[in-house]
């Protein structure tokens, strides 16, 4: 038995927690332990309900040596796989008590990590392939091509254009984190959210006739007045118009369009809804929840032929995520893609 002020602390503590005796059996469980491994464990040899080699030595250990031991513990539970920092540590004087074994959920931790880990190798991927190819077309130019024009002027138009996407890159990469240090400080301006659309899409119409498509306005005359940052708010339309003319291209035509609320759910007040349609192969809707996410390309190779750096849709969501709005894909492969964004009215 423990004493009663001891069950009073397990049973306080928000963090799954367990009390193992010197006869090797629970002794206690507070609430969040009894609901890990199951409310019959109290009174059970302790490696009947943790079970996990790696825990049950931690535990072995703690009661044996009477000191201090940590271990990582997976569990794969109904919604989501979790990780935890386990303690288990002596009670008592030299563990004559047994030993209380806490549980700490690092799972967002560990998947913070992961993403860090990944961000660092994706940008490693791509600064890799452009830069192996200036240094292996420096290197032929200074050899076999250093007296062919012609050669000398092809290598020196893919070394720029390679040179153009690694800017290109660079230039997101600081765009995006600018962004997400900025995403929870709502902007405080009062803009015409009109005038950034037309002003967006009149930038990007000789790169559209370029491309041989036609990009159809269709905005309200009067002006509609948002909170925003006007130079990312024109930063969100020009991505995905650009988008729409690089992959909707087939289409020949990109629509924008801007329609008012005045009561969007999503806000449950006035709200602005600007849609960029295009027409062209569209793309299975599988991909979109991950579209979102830096480098994520439906077609990794043919984003890259086109310039793509593969953060466009990433810096959109930070953007309107900032202005507190809403952003939705729908596309249908085929018919062409719609990408849309909500925000609420000033």
């Amino acid at each position: 038995m423990i004493p009663e002020i001891s069950h009073s602390i397990l049973s306080g503590m928000p963090l799954p927690v367990l009390l193992v005796g010197r006869n090797e059996r629970v002794a206690a469980m507070n609430a969040p332990a009894r609901a890990m491994f199951g409310p019959a464990g109290v009174g059970r040899h302790y490696i009947a309900v943790l079970r996990q080699p790696a825990l049950l030595d931690c535990v072995e250990e703690a009661l044996r040596l009477c000191q201090v031991r940590r271990v990582r513990y997976l569990t794969t539970g109904i919604s989501r796989d979790a990780t935890y920092e386990v303690i288990a540590s002596p009670l008592g004087t030299r563990g004559s008590e047994g030993v209380v074994v806490a549980f700490s959920d690092i799972s967002e931790r560990e998947q913070m990590g992961q993403i860090r880990r990944d961000f660092v190798a994706n940008v490693s991927h791509e600064l890799k392939t452009p830069l192996t190819a200036l240094l292996g077309f420096i290197e032929t130019l200074r050899g076999p091509a250093r007296n062919d024009a012609a050669a000398r002027e092809r290598f020196l138009e893919i070394m720029e254009r390679e040179a153009m996407r690694m800017n290109r890159l660079v230039s997101d990469l600081l765009s995006l984190s600018r962004v997400e240090a900025e995403e929870r400080m709502r902007p405080e301006s009062r803009v015409d959210l009109g005038a950034i659309v037309r002003a967006a899409v009149q930038a990007l119409r000789p790169v559209a006739q370029e491309a041989g498509v036609e990009i159809a306005l269709n905005i309200p005359s009067e002006p509609v007045f948002v909170q925003g940052d006007s130079d990312q708010l024109t930063q969100v339309i020009q991505n995905l118009v650009e988008n729409g003319i690089k992959y909707g291209a087939s289409g020949g035509e990109v629509r924008v369009m801007m329609t008012l609320s005045d009561r969007e759910l999503a806000f449950r007040g006035p709200g602005v809804r600007v849609d960029v349609i295009d027409r062209g192969e569209g793309f299975d809707p599988v991909h979109i929840p991950r579209l979102t996410e830096r480098f994520y390309r439906v077609d990794n190779h043919r984003s890259r032929e086109m310039g793509g750096t593969g953060l466009g849709l990433a810096i959109v969501k930070h953007i309107v995520n900032r202005h507190r709005g809403r952003f939705r894909i729908d596309s249908t492969p085929g018919e062409g893609s719609i990408f849309s964004i909500m925000l609420p009215r000033a």
